[in-house]
């Protein structure tokens, strides 16, 4: 679960880790409001969305005076904000955030993750904040340092010298960042954080550090116990498809190709996908139904997949482990009937009851293709797409 920026930064504040003021609001007037509010003759006003590269897509604007808040506001909010991370139906503006100016002397790049190589939390830090990080990475990886945090240990006063020493900070900053650093290992252990980003981490002009922005993305397995934040998220940023699939416990995300996948097994999922791409198809969605697909479940998800208009073949590839190849075959048969599905399906069933299933499929009547293997599937639901 993602948090926009000015919810990030109202947690930042609550563990004490220095952020400009700022007022989140809802209409220009509000806006108007809030710059008056904040005072001072620079504000900033930000879209708030679920997606990074606002600055160059017009979402982050820098105001000299009250009237260009509200103009820059009343142009954001109603409005679909198109970044490289949004996709090219963008994300709606119902929110934009006003902030107090900042002197900026440096930008510098702080984030917390999971470095899934060591099992570890990490810290990530560079010098070349305000910048993509993945283009740092690639084009000068020597600014890029990198500490992983031992669970038992904690956060080491020597790892955030390391990090102090590599982003050049005088005494005085590394004595602030040292500080900062321990209170986001904080918030990103207490809340279940699976991703704190901080960028820019500012210098200021009077030499201080300051979060001038703020990403958190919340752990879903963790949600349970962080009731708090879950009142915090924002569906309308959400996609409609991936909402409705989670209220079914289906697992989808929505992609660009036209051969829908239905499989059971994330694993599985991720294989079938390569091997649709591999013999020249693309799969319009990754769909895992989970090992204890039922026959409800499977109509939902063929009700889902159908609902992308792009779809022109269907590939059903389950393994029966948990549930029977059977009770499968039954539910595919069902969905089929009910759905009233218009397009070519593939199925591959393999496993308990293998036989059976097949023989379901073949004597139902309805216009399903049967597959062998899976490399047999991916040929027949590539060749039924064309």
């Amino acid at each position: 679960m993602n948090l926009h920026e000015y919810q990030s930064k109202r947690l930042f504040a609550e563990y004490g880790i220095p952020v400009p003021r700022g007022i989140p609001a809802k209409s220009p007037n509000a806006a108007l409001d809030a710059a008056k509010e904040l005072s001072g003759n620079l504000w900033v006003v930000k879209a708030q969305v679920h997606a990074g590269g606002r600055g160059k897509a017009g979402g982050v604007k820098l105001a000299r005076t009250r009237d260009e808040v509200h103009e820059y506001a009343e142009a954001m909010l109603g409005r679909r904000l198109v970044t490289h991370q949004s996709g090219p139906e963008g994300l709606p503006v119902n929110v934009v955030y006003v902030e107090e100016g900042s002197q900026i002397d440096r930008e510098l790049y702080l984030s917390m993750l999971v470095d899934r190589e060591v099992s570890r939390v990490a810290f990530i830090a560079s010098a070349a904040g305000g910048m993509d990080i993945e283009q740092v990475a690639a084009k000068t990886p020597e600014k890029i340092f990198t500490i992983s945090i031992a669970p038992d240990a904690g956060l080491q006063d020597y790892q955030a010298r390391q990090l102090a020493f590599g982003l050049e900070l005088d005494k005085m900053q590394m004595r602030q960042f040292g500080d900062l650093i321990k209170r986001m290992y904080r918030l990103y252990t207490e809340t279940d954080a699976s991703l704190v980003e901080v960028n820019p981490l500012i210098v200021t002009k009077a030499g201080d550090i300051v979060a001038l922005d703020a990403k958190i993305n919340i752990d879903g397995n963790a949600l349970y116990r962080q009731q708090r934040l879950v009142e915090l998220r924002d569906v309308t940023q959400e996609d409609d498809k991936e909402r409705e699939a989670a209220a079914h416990d289906l697992n989808y995300v929505s992609l660009e190709g036209d051969i829908a996948c239905m499989v059971n097994g994330a694993g599985l999922a991720m294989a079938t996908m390569d091997l649709i791409k591999l013999h020249g198809g693309e799969p319009a969605n990754f769909l895992d139904v989970g090992g204890g697909a039922t026959k409800e479940r499977v109509a939902e998800a063929f009700k889902l997949i159908l609902s992308n208009t792009n779809v022109t073949a269907i590939l059903v590839n389950i393994f029966g482990g948990i549930v029977r190849c059977d009770l499968i075959a039954e539910g595919i048969i069902s969905a089929v009937k009910d759905v009233g599905v218009s397009v070519p399906v593939v199925v591959r069933l393999e496993g308990t009851n293998v036989g059976k299933g097949r023989a379901l499929l073949a004597s139902s009547g309805l216009d399903i293709i049967a597959a062998e293997d899976l490399t047999d599937a991916a040929k027949k639901v590539v060749a039924a797409a064309t």
